[in-house]
């Protein structure tokens, strides 16, 4: 679908060109370039006009002056992959020193009905439901409470995205305006606006966060916008991308997957270790620092610095384990693999005890209960309530406790304890499942009753269900599974898959997007359907509007850039935890699977960049980046979110130290294709 260019000469103020895809007539519905940039911090904002429009050798050129500023652009059609507009703008000041203001480039998006957006990484549609527990930047077309986070625009620096882009649909067509990080006015910024007025969006030199700055959920900061104080002569360039599409909402993928080849050679990647050693240290690190032998639970946290640690009576280690999710079954599993297959028997040991000690964790209900502290025993984990079990993580540790069964059984081993545990988690999961094959999201510990319906929570029971069906023989678990794959759909084709983890209620997450592509992988391998397939193509393609594809920007004097971390590769958790995380590596063995089954390599790379991204700060040895061998933070800070942007967090998670193990194990046979 090509991207068209359509000229139409104004009265008032020179030309305006409408950008649109060829099914349109690029009249009534396309995204439109008024102006060819304007000032965001003057009184009045000043607009520089496009007075001409000549045809040169590569486009377009388009020229304009106001009183400040003198401008031309070339406008380049670019067909590759997808079709988009290249422009390459530069911008001459031509007032007295001192005048202090951004630029912005704004198009607005004309057609029928009221928008929907998507910044990968951190905006996605509205964001936020009105009645979510998290609170966290939500839109809304009649303007709503600022105070409370809601508005009908906002704008945000460029590195919280995953990709700088900003995406918006209507009843037509989808438009998107892309830039890099950085530009020669510093940092960058994306925005957009819909309401009774019209819709807009645009890019930020240097950025703006408006109407405030999302900190934390907890800690919303003001507005945050600058300026650049120009020089009379001083000239800088700008460059930027246009493209529309079709109104469908799975337009984005060809544009993504544009810019991600060519920032393939843009941002190289920088992995520490092979996936050999990878596994060698993380399984060091997780029975070394995470393994308490006492209580038989990985640790969900140990702290980079023992001596503090002591020092504060070992509150830096978290002596809580969640039977799935941050801690628990499946890095038990890894461990357990990484034991047997290595001969440690003191690997295998530890893992075996950790997954009695889950096995025994049952609720009165019958599935597990969520998470084990010292002092207080089995609870509830970190719901918005304390009497509901949540399904995503429940269904996780019965999926790799079955996993485990299937495995301890090639090497002749029996675990019955665990056999009863997984056989109940799935029996309860089989007779909550409502008629349209939903299983709800959350459950009353005491009733087993469901108290939320809403969201995705559930759709990894579908994996734990089809692979429980194959060790226990057991037909109905199979027909459970694949009912869920028809009611779980409707999330993916709506691109918006929300509810996975226990801490952010009903949003949309990374993690959903890994627990969609194990579970639908799943289902195209049971019975070869290709609408199996096809739905686990849209959920890792929406998976990949997490993905980072360019290397960002740390200031100079921080830990990341001090190490030269590349963050091509890594994931945002969530538009409410806005950090880089590894969990994707969570889907890896699926991913690549899902590569040999479509031969399409895009999935190939972009899982490469997950793992090679995550070889990255694996400590070596002791002392390095400040942590002890085998340590692995949980969070790298890509923004100005919870801490400055190039910090990492002083804290070696289980999950985070488990999932490299887990993954690099998984990659293993496929070590020659990925060229690790």
């Amino acid at each position: 679908m090509e991207t068209r260019t359509y000229i139409q000469q104004t009265e008032e103020a020179g030309y305006e060109l409408t950008f649109s895809p060829t099914f349109l007539d690029g009249k009534n519905a396309g995204l439109k370039l008024r102006s060819l940039l304007q000032t965001t911090s003057l009184e009045e904002n000043e607009h520089v006009s496009i007075a001409n429009v000549q045809e040169v050798e590569n486009g377009l050129l388009l020229t304009g002056q106001s009183a400040h500023f003198r401008v031309e652009a070339i406008l380049t059609e670019r067909d590759k992959s997808c079709s988009y507009v290249d422009v390459k703008m530069k911008v001459e000041y031509i007032g007295e020193d001192g005048l202090e203001t951004g630029i912005q480039i704004r198009c607005d998006l004309l057609g029928g009905g009221q928008p929907t957006w998507m910044i990968p990484g951190a905006f996605y549609k509205e964001n936020r439901f009105s009645h979510n527990t998290r609170m966290y930047p939500r839109y809304d077309y009649a303007g709503g409470d600022v105070d409370a986070l809601e508005s009908d625009y906002w704008a945000f620096r460029s590195d919280r995205a995953a990709l700088p882009a900003v995406f918006a649909w209507n009843e037509q067509l989808c438009g998107a305006l892309f830039t890099e990080e950085v530009s020669d006015l510093g940092l960058s910024g994306l925005g957009f606006q819909g309401n009774a007025d019209g819709t807009a969006i645009w890019l930020n030199y240097p950025y703006r966060e408006e109407p405030i700055t999302f900190h934390s959920p907890v800690d919303p900061h003001p507005a945050d916008c600058l300026n650049h104080t120009w020089k009379n002569g001083e000239q800088v360039t700008v460059s930027y991308k246009i493209y529309t599409g079709s109104p469908d909402l799975h337009s984005y993928d060809p544009f993504v997957r544009e810019l991600y080849r060519e920032h393939q050679s843009d941002y190289p990647l920088n992995p520490w270790v092979d996936l050999e050693k990878a596994a060698e240290l993380t399984a060091h690190g997780l029975h070394e620092w995470h393994y308490d032998e006492e209580h038989h639970i990985l640790k969900e946290t140990a702290a980079f610095d023992r001596e503090f640690n002591g020092n504060v009576g070992g509150q830096g280690d978290r002596p809580h384990m969640h039977v799935g999710w941050v801690s628990g079954a499946q890095y038990a599993y890894a461990l357990m693999t990484y034991g047997r297959n290595k001969q440690i028997p003191s690997y295998t040991e530890a893992s075996v005890n950790v997954m009695d000690k889950i096995a025994e964790g049952l609720s009165p209900i019958g599935i597990f209960w969520a998470e084990w502290k010292v002092g207080k025993g089995w609870g509830t984990g970190w719901n918005p309530n304390n009497k509901w079990l949540q399904a995503r993580t429940v269904s996780e540790a019965t999926l790799f406790m079955t996993r485990a069964l299937t495995f301890e059984r090639t090497h002749n081993q029996s675990h019955p304890d665990w056999e009863k545990a997984a056989r109940a988690n799935l029996d309860f999961a089989v007779k909550c499942q409502r008629g349209d094959g939903n299983f709800g999201s959350y459950y009353h510990s005491e009733t087993g009753e469901v108290e939320e319906w809403d969201g995705a929570g559930g759709v990894l029971w579908i994996a734990a269900l089809l692979e429980g069906a194959r060790y226990f023989e057991n037909e109905s678990y199979l027909q459970a599974g694949v009912k869920a794959g028809a009611y779980y759909e409707k999330f993916l084709r709506e691109e918006f898959i929300y509810g996975a983890p226990e801490d952010v209620h009903l949003t949309p997450t990374s993690e959903d997007a890994y627990n969609a592509v194990v579970a639908y992988v799943l289902l195209y391998e049971n019975d070869k359907d290709v609408k199996w397939l096809e739905l686990a193509r849209h959920a890792a393609d929406w998976m990949m509007t997490f993905r980072w594809t360019y290397n960002l920007a740390f200031p100079e004097f921080t830990m990341l850039n001090q190490l030269d971390f590349r963050s091509r590769g890594a994931d945002q958790a969530s538009p409410s935890n806005q950090h880089l995380h590894n969990y994707g590596l969570f889907c890896v063995p699926e991913m690549l699977r899902l590569w040999k089954y479509t031969e399409d390599d895009y999935y190939l790379d972009r899982t490469r960049d997950n793992l090679a991204c995550f070889l990255q700060c694996i400590a070596r040895e002791d002392g390095d980046f400040n942590a002890y061998k085998g340590m692995v933070t949980e969070r790298y800070y890509n923004t100005n979110c919870f801490q400055p942007k190039g910090m990492l967090l002083t804290l070696s998670h289980a999950w985070s130290v488990g999932v490299i193990l887990y993954a690099a194990q998984e990659a293993a046979e496929f070590a020659g294709d990925l060229k690790l």
